[in-house]
């Protein structure tokens, strides 16, 4: 019973998330032709999303600390519902501009809002479970986000397609707030400038510290890869055709999801012997890493095999929001996750147009593509940001928290 009032509504609301993160890619054909986007346009739009959705990070995790999960995410999810039909309704580039960072605004809480309410309802050695659990929804989102939106579209066009997503975004809506039960014993009272205390008591904690950047440029890369440079690396590196592409894309999407659940389902049986969750998420890091080592070296022979282990072995990640949350105070738990969730989209913003930038130092290829040698480069430097934040996690030694 537990299961189906705390985590089956807030699934469904991270279902929706991811699903809104991802549509653009298939309907960007149609925003082009119909409200005549350019190549910056298109960018600054589905950039939106990503900008209102790490900026309300931080003021995210005082409201759910101050109000909790349910009344947060409940009247969050009512601004994506209203972005969904602007966005529907939307003429100009501007418009849809709007729309897209009130959908990301209202977002913001899916993820950070089950987390919360999971450190409140279920017990702490069970986290790692059923947070992957929450992220397999947020996957079998990014799965539906892609060939059954594209089905849809061959019946409805996308702009009725985003008001059924806004009816069925107020639907999660009244889900949560009436089927969620509210508990109040894990927190704690306090004005707004005790709570701005309680972010900065996060980032100074010893052992946030010692987690963060390895967290943040392991999650930064596969958000940064999976959500946009996997498809055009296939394109130009790998030699696909588009069918082909989408056809690994979706592959790795399904890894994902079984990442989520398979190293979730690990990380519990690891604490049941009592190993911490940190030394799966290093190990699946560590396993990442091996995978873009491939990828860096473009043997394209194995490359599939490579793409569908940085998807499974990609969201080892995720793993020390829950390890993290079971070693500070549960008050704490909405600011702490939302601090650690903040660097992991600035950092995907910069990493995903610094590939970019690195791209763009070499000419374009004979038919037009990216050069594989700044493919290599890119991801490279990338690798290398994640050994670094590895040797840092394994050198520095502090792992003080804040107090209850």
């Amino acid at each position: 019973m537990l299961l189906l009032r705390v985590f089956v509504p807030f699934a469904l609301g991270y279902f929706l998330s991811y699903l809104f993160r991802v549509v653009n890619a298939v309907i960007a054909p149609d925003l082009v032709r119909e409200v005549g986007l350019d190549a910056a346009s298109l960018g600054l739009l589905t950039s939106a999303y990503f900008l209102t959705f790490a900026i309300f990070q931080i003021p995210l995790g005082v409201l759910l600390d101050r109000f909790g999960p349910r009344r947060t995410e409940a009247w969050l999810l009512l601004f994506a519902a209203a972005g969904a039909v602007w966005f529907a309704l939307a003429e100009s580039t501007g418009g849809l501009v709007v729309g897209r960072a009130l959908i990301g605004l209202g977002v913001s809480a899916c993820l950070m809002a089950a987390f919360k309410a999971f450190v409140e309802w279920f017990p702490r050695d069970r986290l790692p479970l059923i947070n992957g659990c929450q992220m397999a929804a947020g996957g079998l989102g990014a799965l539906a986000g892609t060939l059954p939106v594209e089905a849809a579209l061959r019946l409805i066009d996308w702009r009725s397609l985003f008001l059924i997503l806004a009816a069925l975004t107020v639907l999660a809506a009244l889900v949560i707030a009436r089927t969620v039960p509210e508990r109040h014993d894990g927190r704690v009272q306090q004005t707004i400038r005790d709570q701005l205390r309680g972010v900065a008591a996060v980032f100074r904690s010893g052992l946030f510290r010692r987690v963060a950047p390895l967290t943040v440029s392991a999650q930064a890369t596969f958000l940064a890869v999976q959500s946009l440079w996997a498809g055009p690396w296939l394109l130009d590196v790998a030699g696909l055709d588009r069918a082909a592409v989408a056809e690994v894309l979706l592959a790795i999407a399904a890894a994902m999801v079984t990442g989520f659940l398979g190293l979730g389902w690990l990380a519990s049986r690891m604490a049941a012997l009592g190993l911490s969750s940190f030394s799966v998420a290093v190990g699946g890091i560590a396993l990442f890493m091996v995978a873009q080592t491939v990828l860096v070296g473009q043997w394209v022979g194995v490359s599939g095999i490579a793409w569908i282990a940085f998807g499974f072995f990609g969201t080892a990640g995720i793993l020390p929001y829950a390890a993290l949350s079971q070693r500070f105070p549960a008050h704490l738990a909405g600011r702490l996750n939302t601090s650690l969730n903040l660097l992991v989209f600035v950092s995907a913003f910069a990493l995903q147009w610094g590939i970019g930038i690195i791209i763009d130092q070499w000419p374009l290829t004979a038919d037009g593509g990216y050069a594989p040698a700044g493919y290599a480069a890119a991801f490279a430097a990338m690798l290398a940001l994640q050994g670094l934040a590895l040797g840092w996690f394994a050198l520095y030694r502090r792992q003080d928290v804040p107090e209850g």
